[in-house]
This record gives structure tokens, sequence and C-alpha cells, in this order.
């Protein structure tokens, strides 16, 4: 053989083995990880990894590989494993593939092999949600990337990121300070931006048009002082007033006013302005609104607004509010005004009044929660008229329509004198039979409308399926209601349940005709068991119980563990550091109240003092959590007893009203352990 055939063969010979012995080596690696996470893992997590391993469909292979690498995200090396050569063919899945394999190269140093695959992914699917990531990635040496992913994916993180690290100096302007006072100002960093380039008196200050954006944006933020002083000579436009106005309505006596004035002047300059009709609304709003507001508001936005009809209602003590109500069956400012002409009603005893009330609004005509709040005290006003069958039938129905929460949990102790519930135990018997995995969420169907965002929720790749949404969602209309379904789902998924669970609530008291399905997954969402082996173990180490301490932070933090109240409420159980302090037996450094495990330890002391305090009443226990027990001493009378549903609506101070109410409802669907009334009647 001549000596250039051996060498050839000799270096074909040897190519082959090196190729043999890197794939060796490479399964035997995969057999050693796969013996490591599955050695505890459930069936589900076998099946996976013989549908990786195994299937002759890549597209099954490349499935069950994102599904394991969405499991294994704390280990880089894993996850790089996992997602090789997962990046074929034009499947958006191969995106999202390329997206997490850049990413797991990036963290593990390979910063090459990172860039490489982020200009694969731009090249091959400069249409993405993916390539927001790689513009941003890549923005740092072709800042040009960076210009064209605010322009293409304004609402993306990536560009809400990019946004808020340029300089001004590179863009000759506040160009990353204007993108977030319009698509994402609650972006962290954001705050600080808007008021750097609000401050700019120099080359690059900002004009009187992007000077209203970024007031607005310091509007929304809350801080009302700085957005006037970004405008120019204290000029608004309609939009920019009104979210000025109404954050300052929520300030101090003397804001508010000031919020007044401005609102007031703007419905006179822009009677017919979509900005003056809102206005309108919330100068409307308080239970006791001032005659010469309403008075000085012009006469044809008045005649159109239900919220100031309302409004004219409340100053006349009722009278005219049949017509009103009558007149305006469908607004939500009507909705509030029959529930408090109502509750005023039912406080004072006059049975027939409430019950003429409660029935002017038809069943259908109101969102879930507050028709099951219709139908009890219909059912009550019925009751003390002595139309006992009527008062059944309303109250039957509330629960077959809705069987968890505070008014069906009122109408089986009037149908059937169910016991309070018994707080002073730990809930061990459905800790240990369905408790979900920690920080698990709802990963019933998504249903968003997009294929690509219902297989990413699927697949548990959640902050991928919400990079996804955002960018579907960049119109700027309103979403719909299901499409506000789906966005809160995602947001509690991704964590930020602080924004999603507001969401959701917000949602619950609007949407007036869902499915049966569609009803069930919005109250269902809001009831996720985060930081639950947390809660389940001060319950136990307490012996309180697990479904309270979940309803009290649900309502106190919404689960956020550094939100921190305007006087000075911490954490997750939102404690006075006093009382903190006191519950730990010794002083607290301000930090520590962040730390979720000792701030439900200390909690769950808490209310388990509270429960012995007050012989385990519940309705005591959660108002004495919010307003002291010293001060709920003072409203116990013998109406607890025999009504404590009035006892409840007399508590004289309105947030403790409330708060009660919906730590009861919280605590309620929690300890819901029914199949939900679509499985139960067969129906979607």
């Amino acid at each position: 053989m001549p000596a250039g055939s051996r060498r050839g063969a000799v270096l074909l010979l040897g190519t082959a083995a090196g190729a043999l012995t890197v794939t060796w080596f490479g399964q035997q690696w995969i057999q050693q990880w796969y013996r490591a996470n599955t050695a505890s893992s459930t069936t589900e997590s076998r099946q996976l990894w013989r549908r990786y391993r195994w299937s002759i469909d890549p597209q099954q292979r490349r499935d069950a590989a994102l599904r394991m690498a969405a499991r294994e995200r704390d280990d880089a090396t894993g996850m790089a494993r996992l997602l090789a050569g997962q990046g074929w063919g034009n499947a958006p899945l191969a995106s999202i593939s390329l997206e997490l394999a850049a990413e797991t190269a990036a963290d593990l140093g390979r910063q090459k092999q990172a860039t490489d695959l982020w200009r694969s992914l731009l090249k091959r699917f400069p249409e993405s949600a993916s390539s927001a990531w790689a513009r941003r990635r890549l923005g740092a040496a072709e800042p040009d990337l960076l210009f064209e992913l605010l322009e293409r994916q304004p609402r993306h993180p990536a560009a809400l990121s990019a946004a808020e690290a340029i300089d001004p100096e590179q863009t000759k302007g506040h160009q990353g300070a204007l993108h977030l006072a319009r698509w994402g100002v609650t972006w962290p960093g954001a705050a600080g931006r808007l008021r750097d380039a609000c401050e700019d008196q120099g080359q690059w200050a900002p004009d009187d048009n992007a000077r209203q954006h970024l007031a607005r944006g310091l509007a929304q933020l809350g801080d009302a002082d700085a957005a006037e002083d970004c405008l120019p000579e204290g000029a608004s436009d309609p939009e920019t007033a009104l979210a000025i106005g109404r954050t300052l309505l929520r300030g101090n006596r003397e804001q508010g006013s000031r919020g007044e004035r401005l609102l007031l002047n703007l419905t006179r300059e822009h009677p017919r302005h979509p900005s003056s009709l809102e206005a309108a609304k919330l100068l409307s709003d308080p239970l006791v609104p001032k005659a010469e507001i309403l008075n000085a508001l012009p006469s044809t936005l008045a005649q159109s607004s239900p919220a100031v009809a309302a409004g004219r209602v409340r100053l006349e003590q009722g009278w005219d509010a049949d017509r009103v109500i009558e007149q305006w069956p469908d607004d939500p400012a009507i909705w509030q005004l029959q529930w408090d002409l109502s509750r005023d009603a039912l406080l004072a005893g006059q049975w027939e009044r409430a019950n003429t009330l409660l029935t002017k609004l038809s069943s259908g005509t109101l969102p879930q929660p507050l028709e099951a709040r219709r139908l009890f005290w219909l059912g009550f006003s019925a009751d003390r008229l002595g139309e006992t069958t009527n008062a059944r039938s309303h109250w039957q129905e509330l629960i077959e329509q809705q069987p968890a929460g505070y008014y069906s949990w009122l109408a089986e102790r009037r149908l059937h004198r169910t016991p309070l519930p018994n707080l002073q135990r730990p809930d061990l018997e459905w800790a240990e039979s369905s408790q979900p995995a920690e920080g698990a969420v709802d990963l019933d169907p998504l249903n968003s409308g997009d294929d690509l965002v219902n297989q990413l929720w699927d697949l548990g790749l959640m902050d991928k399926a919400w990079d996804q949404w955002l960018t579907r969602r960049e119109t700027g209309q309103e979403p719909s209601y299901p499409d506000q379904l789906v966005e809160g789902r995602l947001r509690i998924a991704v964590g930020d349940p602080w924004m999603g669970l507001d969401q959701l609530f917000r949602v619950s008291l609007r949407w007036r005709h869902p499915n049966c399905e569609e009803a069930e997954r919005l109250q269902r969402n809001q009831s996720p068991r985060l930081f639950s082996a947390l809660f389940q173990s001060a319950a136990r180490d307490e012996n309180v119980s697990s479904n309270l301490l979940y309803g009290i932070s649900k309502q106190e933090s919404r689960f956020t563990p550094d939100v921190r109240s305007v006087v000075g409420a911490a954490g997750l159980m939102q404690l006075m550091p006093a009382t903190a302090a006191e519950l730990a037996g010794r002083p607290l450094e301000a930090h520590e109240l962040d730390d979720p495990e000792l701030n439900i330890n200390l909690g769950a002391a808490y209310l388990k003092q509270l429960l012995e305090q007050w012989q385990g009443h519940p309705l005591l226990a959660i108002a004495s959590y919010n307003a002291g027990p010293g001060t709920v001493e003072g409203w116990r009378n013998d109406e607890l007893d025999t009504a404590p549903e009035l006892w409840v609506e007399r508590i004289p101070y309105p947030e403790t009203r409330y708060y009660t109410k919906k730590v009861m409802d919280n605590l309620l669907r929690y300890a819901d352990l029914s199949s939900g009334v679509c499985e139960q009647n067969g129906a979607g």
C-alpha cells in the first residue's frame, strides 16, 4: 500500500476512534446524570428520560430535552448536554433551544460558543421572541442591534433591560428613559432614569412632548410631585393630567386638594376627551362625594357619567337610586352604589328596602364574587321578612354556583348551622395527601390563543412563555378578560405574584360571563400555594391552620417577601417591627423580616396568640391581626354569635371590615378540596 494511502487510513481510523471515544464519554456522562437525577424521581421523569434517549421521533426527543431542562435550570452542565444539537429545523422550539443553549454556554463561561449561538439564533429566527435576547447580548458590541430591539420588541424584557442601560450620550438624548416611560415604568431602575431625564436641562434635555411621557410615567410610579416638576411650565395634556390627578388623590390632604383641582380643570378644558370621563369618575368615587365638585363638572359630562349619577344619589341619601340603577345596570359604579345603599338598609334593619335594592340588578348582571354577595343578602333580608322558602332558595343557588368562599360559608351556616372553622390545627391531612411541589403553580392548560406560549407553558418554560406573550401583546390594546386571566397566571408563574394576583382579582370583579371552566380557573389561580413547605412547617410548629396562614399572607403581601407598607409593616405576613421583635424575643434588623421563613414563623406565632386569646374564634382573630386585639375587644357584642355577618358589616374601620371578609374568603378557598362545579355538573 502506498505511504499516502497508509497515512490516510491511519488518519481515518484515528478520527473514528476519537469520535467513538468522545461519544462513549458523553454516553457515560449522560447515564451518570440520569442515575443521579432519576434515582428518586417520578414515573413521569423516567418516561421523559426514555423518550429523550430512545424515541425515533426527533421532535419528541427535543420536547423531552426541553422539558427536562426546564426542571434542571440550576444545573448548567446538565442543561448544556441536554440542549446540544436541539436547535435543528425551523420550528419555533428550535429558537427556544438555541436561546437556552446560548444562556447556558454563557453561564458556563463559554463566551465564544454563546456568541456563536446568539448569532445563529438572530440569523435564523430574526422575528422570534428569542431573538430579543440575541440582540440584547450582541448589542454591547453592535449598538445598532439595541435600537433595533427597542423598535421591534418594545415590551420584551430584553428591550426594557436595554433601555435602562442605554446612556443618554449614546443616543444623544434620553431614548432609554422615554422607552421605559412608554413601555415599562415598573422595570427596576426605571424611576431613576425618568427622574434623571426630567432634571436634564443641558444639551440632551427632553422636549415638551417627551416630558409629557416622562411625567405620565412618574405619576404611574406614584411620584406626582416629580411628575409635575417635569412638565413644561406645568402644562399637561389630558392623559398626563389624569395620571397625575389620580396619584394626587391617593396622597395627603393637600395633595388630594391639588388632585381635585387638576382633574376638575381637565374636565372643563377637555369635556369630550375620554380622560375627562375617567376624571369625573375619580371625583365621584368617595362614599361621601363633595357637592361643590360634582356641581362644578360640565353638564354634558355629568349627564353621561354613571359615576357622577351615583355620586349625586349618595349626596341625596339614596334619592332617585332606583332610576339610576335601572338606567346603568352594567356599570361598576352602579354595582358599588347598589351595595352601599343595600348595606345601609341592612344595618338599619330596613329589610324590605334592602330586598328591593338587591333585586334591582337581575341574575347574570354582576360578576361572580359580587353576585355571591347579592344572593346571600337577598336570602338574609328575605329570612328577616319571614320568607323562609325564598331565603333558602337564594342561599341554595349561591352554594350551587360557588361552593367555596365567604358568602357560600355564610349561606351554609344559615342552611345547615355549619360550625365555625377550626383554625387551631395545621391541616395536616390535606398537606400529607395533596401537597403540591414547592413553588408549584396551576399547570392546567393555559389556553392563551398562542400555540407557542401554550407549548412553552406545557414544557414548564414559564419565563420563555412570558417573553413570547409580551411580544404577542405589543399592540398596546387593552387585553380581553381571557387574556388578562392568561397574563395573571403567567405573572405568578414567573415569580411576580404581587402583580399577578392583583390582576386576577381585578378581573374577577369585572368579568361577568366567563364560561364554567374559565370561572373555575380564575378562582383557583387566585389561591396559589407559594412557599408551601414554610407555611406547612410553621402551621405544624404553632398548631394553627395552614389555610389561615395562606389567607393572611395573600391578603397582606400577595406572597411578596420584601414588600413594605406605608406604616412600616414588613414581609410576607406584614409584621410590625416591634411586634416581630417581641415574638422573636430579640431585636431584629429591618432586613431580617424579608426572610420568608422567619417572617412566616413569627406570623404563625402571633396568630396562635390571637386564636388562644379569642378561644379560636376566626373573625375576632383575623380582625385583631389587622386592627389589634385591644381595638377589637371594644367591638364584641351578642351579634357576633347571633348574626356574625352583620357584626362584620358593623366593624367601624372600613379597612378592617374588608380585610376580615377577604381573609375569611381566602382561607375558605384554600380549604376547599371539591372537584369544582364544572366537574360535578359535567359542563364546560
